[in-house]
């Protein structure tokens, strides 16, 4: 399974999820590649960052050849997960084209939602080509015990796609992982934030069957 894990709008969490996310397959046993397209390199910071052996391998591939290069790329692994860019562009357009599924990370914000709205416009266009093509909201960093919280899935369901029952919410844990380089997991593999990427996993599986 390739995830393309996607948002136009920066400082949305899609390095978190898609550092947990992989660490969440690792876990279970599989094979899985963090392909870090995005310029800045946050994943491959998170990697460097790391003083333990690697849970999984870590590649940076900020251009717009991904979908061509998967296949090769690809080879052998159980799971390839695409940290995307933060903006629209030829790059984006590349990682939706390589992956079998996008998960859109939104905060509850109505900035976040509307921002939400040119990744849907790749995906429609993306599906021309990959009819197959699946595509999910996750709500992430969500505050816990806010109107806002509670109120992001109905707005998201202007969008004709899927929003999550899992939910993340936003917790300082998520960032001192990240300094250390390590998966939520390995802080502490039986908290809410724990149990929170497990969801967001499954419901990544489900989507797939």
């Amino acid at each position: 399974m390739i995830v393309g894990v996607l948002n136009q709008k920066g400082g949305v969490g899609k390095t978190t999820l898609s550092v947990n996310i992989a660490a969440s397959f690792a876990r279970l046993g599989g094979r899985v590649l963090l392909i870090d397209a995005d310029p800045q390199g946050s994943s491959l910071d998170w990697a460097a960052a790391r003083q333990e052996a690697p849970l999984f391998s870590v590649v940076g591939l900020p251009r717009a050849t991904i979908h061509k290069e998967m296949d090769e790329i690809g080879k052998g692994y159980d799971h390839v997960i695409i940290d995307g860019p933060p903006r629209v562009t030829e790059l984006a357009r590349s990682a939706i084209m390589a992956s079998d599924v996008i998960l859109i990370p939104v905060q509850p914000s109505p900035y976040d939602i509307w921002a939400a709205d040119e990744v849907v416009k790749l995906i429609t266009e993306a599906r021309v080509y990959r009819e197959g093509l699946k595509a999910a909201f996750v709500v992430n960093r969500k505050i816990a015990n806010t109107a806002i919280g509670r109120d992001v899935g109905e707005a998201l369901a202007s969008y004709d796609l899927a929003t999550f029952k899992a939910q993340v919410v936003q917790r300082v844990v998520f960032a001192e992982a990240a300094a250390q380089g390590r998966a939520i997991y390995e802080i502490d593999e039986n908290s809410a934030a724990s149990k929170e990427i497990e969801a967001v996993r499954d419901e990544l599986t489900g989507l797939m069957a």
